[in-house]
């Protein structure tokens, strides 16, 4: 392996670790709503490292078509800045339907006192919501596939590795096939993997939250509307 080949892999790795990192649209939307929706392990592993493919394929097709029909470096970060912007705008919109959304449930799962009279003459009260163990019943018998994961890959589809297209410019430019596809490989499954751990601790974390806290889990899908729409901003306000 040469040693500009070396350097670039080197590159493409730390670029896509950071890149990830920094970014936390990367990660943070698979982390409230696998709480919110009570997602198992597997099930939120499967659907982040699918849009993180996703999301990684994106700018490898609009880097390849760069290259492939000769265009500027300047002009495919262009066409990625407005790919990051439309994607910001879909998590935004997405985050506030969704938040609307959590509010609607959580109202409809405040806990509220009913009192009764009996014959003998016996008051009791007792405490219900109207969600419940009889809401869920009728729930998983009409149960339909959700939209959620499809809506996030498309999210993520859209969305850029801005960093990504430099990094293939360089072995573009030299005309070394072998190095771009490397380079790609490198830098989709550093970006892929980070993204997953960073899920995974969080996921992980969560789970020691304090029982005093379950109280208010009722919050949960508002709570991950307003984090995505948070996500939707920062991407908006280039953060």
């Amino acid at each position: 392996m040469s040693g500009d080949l070396s350097l670039l892999l080197i590159t493409a790795a730390s670029v896509g670790f950071v890149h990830t990192i920094l970014g936390p649209d990367h990660y943070v939307p698979f982390v409230v709503l696998a709480r919110a929706r009570g997602w198992s392990t597997l099930k939120t592993v499967t659907i982040t490292v699918v849009c993180g493919v996703g999301h990684v394929l994106g700018s490898i097709a609009l880097g390849a078509l760069g290259i492939a029909l000769g265009v500027g470096i300047f002009k495919l970060e262009t066409i990625e800045a407005a790919r990051g912007t439309l994607a910001g705008w879909l998590l935004l919109a997405f985050g506030l339907v969704y938040l609307a959304w959590g509010v609607k449930l959580a109202i409809r799962k405040k806990p509220h006192t009913h009192w009764h009279a009996h014959a003998d003459g016996v008051v009791h009260t007792h405490e219900h919501q109207h969600t419940g163990d009889h809401v869920h019943v009728h729930e998983h018998a009409t149960a339909k596939p959700s939209l959620t994961p499809w809506i996030l890959f498309t999210i993520f589809l859209f969305g850029p590795c801005e960093p990504l297209i430099p990094v293939l410019m360089y072995p573009a430019a030299a005309g070394n096939l072998w190095s771009i596809i490397i380079v790609t490989l490198v830098f989709g499954i550093t970006t892929i993997a980070t993204m997953t751990t960073v899920v995974l601790l969080a996921l992980l974390s969560a789970d020691r939250i304090p029982k005093a806290f379950r109280r208010f889990e009722r919050f949960g899908h508002a709570a991950a509307g307003l984090a995505l729409v948070l996500c939707g901003a920062a991407i908006q306000l280039g953060f």
